[in-house]
């Protein structure tokens, strides 16, 4: 499958600060990815460089082919990025915005895209508000709204929900799910690793301007996560000596076991009945990308 993004060998230094340290990452056309890392990983810087809005020190960025040096208009063109920070234009109506967005790539007569995209993102009441009476969360929506009224086949959002509430959330990623099932390439950076987790296919993780780890989620679930039994026994009870091997957690009373499958959950509880155990609270716990998030983080890579 082609390339939406790729990224070879980016670096990108400010004074003392290394940024991006040899950055290499392809993202395929229709993919939904998932670009994560602690404030200061670099994500940002990453993205500023694929929008052209920073210069790399080395390295070489292309977006659907087009150099985003040496062929910066269409590869400009090519993408759609949801900055993190709430900036916008205080003199129009959120409709003016995204028409003056619009001539920005010399698009004319897309009213009909612009209300759809307004319908999508509930933006409809407030349409012909100017943006200075936006709440934040509105102001966010518009963000969204003019990344996509050029129709770019691959659209960056970079944390989009903060600070969002919980009905738009959920109608944002509506909408965005079904521009995805269209074939545009989605890459999304967000702190809420439950949303990473059930819209991508593929994760990368930045640390100090380096990709610790790239693979799908199914993958990254599997290799550094797994199911948890969490018992709490009754009064007088001893977790038996068997499945002290498998303890990860002991504390408050409750014992929390590791386990490799769900299938082991029958010979755990085996276990206890042998011993003479009884439970007064049983959980079965899956796997966890922010358990995953964590041990990649404190990883010594």
């Amino acid at each position: 499958m082609s390339s939406a993004i790729r990224i070879e060998g980016v670096t990108k230094r400010f004074g003392s600060v290394q940024a991006l340290d040899g950055v290499d990452l392809e993202v395929a056309q229709g993919e939904f990815f998932g670009l994560l890392g602690p404030n200061g990983a670099g994500k940002t810087t990453l993205i500023s460089a694929l929008a052209g809005l920073v210069r790399p020190d080395a390295g070489r960025l292309a977006v659907m082919g087009c150099d985003v040096l040496s062929d910066y208009r269409a590869a400009r063109r090519q993408l759609g990025v949801v900055p993190q920070e709430l900036v916008f234009d205080p003199f129009f109506t959120v409709r003016e915005a995204l028409r003056i967005q619009s001539g920005y790539f010399g698009i004319r007569d897309n009213a009909a895209w612009i209300d759809e995209i307004i319908e999508n993102l509930d933006l409809g009441a407030k349409a012909d508000t100017n943006m200075r009476q936006l709440s934040g969360g509105m102001k966010r929506r518009v963000l969204v709204a003019q990344a996509l009224v050029h129709r770019p086949p691959v659209i960056v959002l970079d944390e989009p929900t903060a600070g969002v509430d919980v009905e738009l959330r959920q109608g944002l990623w509506n909408f965005i799910r079904r521009l995805n099932r269209d074939g545009q390439t989605i890459v999304l950076t967000t702190h809420y690793l439950e949303e990473a987790e059930s819209l991508c296919g593929r994760i990368a993780m930045l640390k100090q301007g380096r990709i610790v780890a790239l693979d799908t989620t199914a993958n990254l679930l599997r290799r550094f996560s797994g199911h948890t039994l969490r018992l709490r026994l009754a009064p007088g009870a001893a977790l038996p000596d068997a499945l002290r091997a498998r303890l990860s957690g002991d504390a408050g009373g409750e014992h929390v076991l590791a386990l490799e499958r769900c299938e082991d959950i029958e010979p755990v509880l085996a276990s206890l009945r042998e011993a003479g155990c009884r439970l007064d609270d049983v959980e079965v716990g899956k796997p966890d990308l922010e358990e995953v998030f964590v041990r990649v983080m404190n990883s010594r890579q």
